[in-house]
């Protein structure tokens, strides 16, 4: 499941996230990343502890609060804190598959990546290629969204980024860990939860019907919540 959350951040935070990203200090993306990885990704990073990747993930972090279908696609649990990307003229990473888990330094915690999220910074007609390309069960898509607007898809999807031919591509990425371990169950929840959206618009809520649903949608998380 691939699902496109749009206006996540306002235009004066995207505005205000790019002023304050351009007046900070970039390091090669493959620091960050594995043995394996490292081989593949050609890029540009903000320092996770570096002061400016924290103000601005809280930014993120509090957009994300305001946005109720990341809530239903993702059922985050805990947010790994968000990070800040570049891709120049040139830069790429290959395919691959995110880690399974990661330590959240700050808080001496450990969360399962379930769900990948990429928020894009730049616009499209700003740069060329630097598509995100993922593949999963659903087919293979080529995702390029405008400023301000994410994508949330599974972790455990084959993914990468194309190289970027013109212009510099910006972007901030982190992972959730859902409260619904199991991708199929997920999208069950997301599908039947945007149904109940869906029929509440023409029913009242003490409909039978939109109590049946709503009921299942509730006693269904309960069963398959991974706490």
């Amino acid at each position: 499941m691939l699902v496109h959350v749009p206006e996540v951040l306002t235009q004066e935070e995207v505005a205000y996230c790019r002023h304050r990203l351009e007046q900070s200090a970039w390091v090669d993306g493959g620091a960050t990343a594995g043995e394996q990885a490292a081989k593949i990704k050609h890029n540009l990073q903000i320092p996770e502890d570096a002061p400016v990747a924290r103000e601005l993930g809280e930014i993120v972090l509090r957009a994300l609060s305001r946005s109720a279908l990341f809530t239903t696609a993702a059922l985050p649990y805990r947010v790994y804190p968000p990070m800040f990307n570049r891709y120049d003229v040139g830069m790429d990473f290959g395919a691959h598959v995110d880690n399974a888990i990661r330590l959240v330094a700050q808080a001496g915690i450990r969360i399962r990546t379930d769900v990948s999220t990429t928020l894009f910074l730049t616009d499209p007609g700003d740069y060329d290629g630097g598509e995100l390309v993922v593949q999963d069960t659903y087919g293979t898509q080529e995702v390029k969204l405008p400023a301000g607007d994410m994508v949330v898809y599974p972790a455990t999807s084959l993914h990468r980024v194309n190289p970027v031919t013109r212009g510099s591509r910006w972007s901030s990425f982190f992972w959730s860990q859902s409260m619904v371990k199991d991708n199929g169950q997920r999208e069950q929840l997301y599908t039947l939860d945007m149904g109940i959206i869906q029929v509440r618009q023409d029913l009242p809520d003490d409909h039978p019907g939109v109590l049946a649903l709503t009921s299942t949608y509730h006693n269904l998380l309960r069963r398959w919540a991974d706490l």
